[in-house]
């Protein structure tokens, strides 16, 4: 039976439930062949399901319906390293397999295990009790660091990325990106284009597993403990240097509450929340050696995640944005272009 478009979209499915009910029975068949599906909030870029198939509980992503830019939404490479980081230390969900062939559900897609836990996107914990925040974040140090002592040869991923030169080819790709944009002209990230290629740092040589986008809100914590229990997101990961994931994960030091929720202008001591000096040393206190964060890898970070919004806005005005509040983030590519400004000249004037 063919389901109609209602069929199709109800519940938030962009694919026909038949059909990957079919796939499972294929793949699961001493499986009782009960399904449920239901679309989880978030996740602008790739749609993500919660799927129980009989006694399976697991996590479908999938790339979003629709044109799309070239090498995005690269669900392959993240079931690749989940493969690869799920005999080590590193916590991430265990995948189950990946389906390639789009006749399926118009997309390749993969699934993985459902891990149980806590997701925080408020990066202010307010939900929380006050003594319970500063772990949240000690955790969040722990989890990256154990991430960037992997030694991408040793679980065969030595040629995951390119190594060397790293923030000269991701602000060459971000630029590009940026540029190529439908969105109305952004001065401040005109500005930065140009302001970051002139302070890249000395190439140090460090290189390690870069998720890309590690943050508060692509973490599960333990449903009672200050534990990270699953790094989810893997898209944007590749072979990169460990501080541009330091500097991703400075951002809410430096970004407002109304500006995806980072934690600028709170008292931090006052709300139970550690410095971004604190943050940093936790991370270093486990972590294999860099040269120091400088405010270079905090702007670049900005940068990138402005381009980014930018990105959701225009798959917003395309119509195949993954997220139901993709035309909501779009404007704050200029508020994360102007704190990263603002930065940039507060740099500048200390080098003075």
């Amino acid at each position: 039976m063919v389901e109609s478009a209602a069929d199709v979209n109800a519940g938030g499915l962009d694919f026909e439930r038949s059909k990957l009910a079919d796939f499972l029975v294929q793949h699961f068949p001493d499986e009782p062949r009960d399904l449920d599906i239901e679309r989880i909030s978030g996740g602008q870029s790739n749609p993500t399901f919660f799927v129980t198939y009989g006694r399976c509980r697991m996590v479908l992503r999938k790339k979003p319906n629709g044109p799309i830019l070239q090498g995005a939404h690269a669900i392959e490479r993240e079931f690749r390293i989940l493969k690869a980081l799920d005999a080590t230390d590193v916590p991430v969900p265990s995948p189950v397999l990946l389906c390639e062939d789009t006749e399926v559900l118009g997309t390749a897609f993969y699934l993985m295990e459902r891990v149980e836990g806590r997701v925080f996107s408020d990066c202010s914990l307010a939900q929380l009790p006050r003594e319970q925040r500063t772990p949240i974040y000690l955790a969040m140090a722990d989890a990256l660091a154990s991430l960037h002592r992997v030694r991408p040869d040793d679980i065969g991923l030595g040629d995951y990325g390119r190594p060397g030169n790293y923030f000269e080819r991701q602000l060459a790709r971000w630029t590009r990106q940026w540029r190529e944009s439908s969105s109305a002209p952004i001065p401040d990230l005109d500005h930065l284009a140009e302001w970051l290629p002139m302070h890249l740092p000395p190439d140090d040589g460090a290189v390690s597993i870069a998720h890309g986008d590690f943050r508060l809100g692509n973490l599960l914590f333990h449903p009672t403990e200050p534990r990270v229990v699953a790094i989810l997101d893997w898209e944007l990961s590749t072979l990169g240097h460990p501080l541009a994931d330091l500097g991703f994960c400075c951002m809410p030091w430096h970004t407002a509450p109304d500006e995806y929720g980072g934690i600028l202008g709170l008292d931090h001591a006052a709300h139970g929340l550690p410095s971004e000096a604190e943050f940093v040393a936790r991370y270093r206190a486990s972590a294999l050696p860099t040269e120091p964060l400088q405010p270079f890898h905090v702007i670049f970070a900005l940068f990138r995640f402005a381009v980014i919004f930018v990105g959701i806005a225009d798959r917003a005005r395309a119509g195949n944005a993954a997220g139901n509040n993709a035309s909501t983030i779009g404007p704050l590519a200029m508020r994360f272009a102007a704190r990263a400004i603002a930065l940039a000249k507060q740099a500048s004037g200390a080098k003075s």
